[in-house]
Parts: C-alpha cells; structure tokens; sequence
C-alpha cells in the first residue's frame, strides 16, 4: 500500500473516539498510533507496551526506543522530547504522508511537518472508519441498553408509587424531584455495570428548552422528559434512549403530541434501511407531524427560528461518542450498514411543555434492528418485580 495510506493519531483513548475505535484498552496518556498499509504500531510508555502488545496485529513501541532517555539528559521538556520522538518514529516506520484527524494536536503537527512529514487532515476518513460498528462495541451498546432501560424503569416507578400532595408529587414523605430522579438512574447504572452523568429527567415547560437537564418538584398532569445516555466501560460506548411520562390525567395537547411522535417514530422504523438518503428519513418522520398541523423545520421559512413543533434534528449516529455520524438531519449522508442511530421524534409548545420518544436502531443489510425494548405509553409502569433497576 502506498505511503500516502498512512494514518497517524496521537491522543489517549478516553477523550479520543478515532483512537479508542482502533484501541480496545483504556489509556489516559496520549500517545502516537501509526498505521501504514497492514501493519499497526504504537509508540508509547514502557508501563504501556504489555497490554497494547495484547492487541492482536498491535507492534507496541516503547519511548525508549526513540532516544527517551538521550533526549530527557540533554534537557528537552517531556513535550519536546514527545515531538521528536514522533518525528523519529514516523522516519523509522518509513512515514512521509499521512492522513490526521481534526483533533490532531497542532505544535505536533507544526514539528512533524518541519522534519518533511506531509500532514492531511482528513475528518471524513475517521468518521467512515468508525461508521459500523465492530461485535464488540455492538456487545458494549447493548449491555449500556440494558442499563438505560433499567434507569428509566426506575423513573417510571418512582413516578407511579409517588402521590399527589396539592398538584405536586410527593414519594416517601418528600418532594418528588428531579434531582431525586436522577439518584435513582445512577443507582440501576451501577447495578448493571455502566455509568454516566449527563442525565435529562426535565418536568413541564423545561421539556421544550434542548437539554435541560431538569430540576425541581414534578407536578401532576405535567410531561416528564427522561433522556438518558449510560457509558459500557469495556467498549467504550454509549446507547441513548428517550421516554415521556405523565402522572396523573393527560390533557389533549399532550395525547395528541404523544399520538403523532408515536406514528413518526412507528413510521421511521419502518423506513430504515442501508443506501436511504437520511433527508429522506427526516422527511419520513416529519409527515404525521406535518398532518396534525404542527410545524416542523421542513415547514419553517429559510432563517426563522423555529420553537415549537418538531423544531430539532431527527437524530444521530451513537457509538463511541454519543452524537456522532450519521447526523439524521437535511444533509446528504446515506445509511449505512452497521450503522447504529438514535431516532429521537419530538413536538413541543414553549411554556407548556412536550413530547420525545427516542429509539437505538441498528442498520442491516435488510432493514433496521430495533435495539430499545421499552414501552412508549404516558402512564408510568411500575418496574416489573424481579427486574434490575
């Protein structure tokens, strides 16, 4: 394979989703990942090599190898001596041009392209490489599902067994809270071997703000917004997952935006398939909302900002970053097999409040494979005995 197919990063794997995506292991120093044709190196601290060496087809490179210890005696700073031996391994390893992704770190760049390394920063090659994802990270995304399910199980019981205190939700003697809500998510995460922080469990007219986390005492008869996002440890990987809960009596308003964001969401499930333009599935999920009279950003004019209605995207890939490709949106990006995406349909009335239902759907080769296993009605369920949470 010829030079110009070389890739270098140099990141660690817990910010970086392109390094993570080539590297199983957690790794929070940065360090240099070179691939040129079939072969695969890095170049990193002794304490590392061991367990990259693990990874099968992985040459793990110490520092030393590279002058370390000369380059630290004659007095280089640790990012100085970190920039030559970059520029000394890409020489070793025959690297002249490579492709870097956007987030490659610019005095490195400034160095490697001073020592002859031409440097083509090519994001489009990262994010197809990351595009369908791997038995592993799949595993990863599921077992994060499961803790996602769980959490907003948990939610939903908190929400039926809570009772009605002068129109707002009392449970155990106290204020039934959002910031209480989300103590119970992070309890079904940890039960079931995930974690996250970036939780949405919003009440009332803070379910039209885009992510607002959500705070205060919920009322009844008000939507209850839980989004969440739960991390797999092992893989790295996210799932993401949307509910809307009323306690209490449901007003028209709500029923018919739970009514239309459920036919818009039954319809793109339907529609998923690889080589469909995701304009295409956009305009597919905005049509019953469209037909009930609520505005979406197909209908809005060019440079209004829309509010209400559907007024946001359709949704996102999900894997190692929990917004990445493909962007489900006007563009002209096409499914993909092994694709996984986030179909999250909304209608929304500033001041009173909405509706979202978000499902995680894998693409196949014949359609989509609907990977949330969770009810959509307003009525919260108490959680079934005997299940995690």
């Amino acid at each position: 394979m010829p030079d110009a197919a070389a890739v270098l990063m140099f990141a660690d794997t817990t910010r970086s989703a392109e390094l993570r995506n080539e590297i199983p292991h957690t790794v929070h120093d940065p360090f240099l990942y070179v691939e040129r044709g079939d072969e695969r190196f890095t170049v990193l601290r002794s304490l590392e090599v061991a367990r990259m060496s693990e990874i099968p087809g992985m040459q793990a490179l110490p520092l030393e190898q590279f002058g370390l210890d000369e380059l630290i005696a004659a007095g280089a700073s640790a990012a100085a001596a970190t920039r030559e031996i970059a520029l000394r391994a890409c020489r070793e390893l025959g690297v002249t041009r490579a492709a870097v992704p956007p987030s490659f770190p610019l005095a490195l760049a400034d160095h490697l392209r001073a020592g002859g390394v031409e440097l083509v920063v090519d994001g489009a090659l990262f994010e197809a490489r990351r595009r369908a994802k791997s038995p592993a990270q799949l595993a990863g995304i599921r077992r994060a599902q499961t803790a996602a399910e769980a959490a907003v199980a948990s939610v939903a019981t908190a929400l039926h067994d809570a009772d009605v205190v002068d129109g707002g939700l009392v449970l155990d003697g106290a204020p039934l809270t959002c910031e209480r809500l989300k103590q119970g998510v992070q309890l079904a995460y940890i039960r079931n071997g995930c974690g996250g922080d970036d939780n949405i469990i919003a009440h009332g007219p803070q379910t039209c703000i885009g992510h607002h986390s959500g705070s205060g005492q919920v009322l009844e008869g008000e939507p209850v917004t839980v989004d969440l996002c739960p991390r797999d440890p092992e893989s790295g990987c996210y799932t993401d997952i949307t509910r809307t809960f009323v306690k209490g009596p449901v007003n028209d308003e709500l029923a018919l935006y739970h009514r239309i964001v459920k036919a818009s969401i039954d319809a793109v499930l339907v529609a998923i398939r690889p080589g469909l333009p995701v304009r295409e599935l956009h305009r597919i999920a905005c049509e019953p909302i469209e037909a009930a009279g609520q505005p979406t950003r197909l209908t809005k004019q060019p440079g209004e900002v829309l509010m209400d209605g559907f007024f946001h995207s359709l949704g996102h890939g999900v894997g190692l970053e929990i917004h990445e490709q493909p962007h489900l949106d006007q563009n002209d990006d096409v499914l993909v097999v092994g694709d996984v995406i986030a179909v999250e349909p909304g209608c929304y009335r500033q001041g009173f409040g909405g509706v979202r239902l978000e499902d995680l759907v894998r693409v196949t080769e014949t359609g989509g494979e609907l990977l949330t296993d969770y009810p959509y009605e307003l009525t919260p369920v108490p959680l079934p005995r005997g299940a995690a949470a």
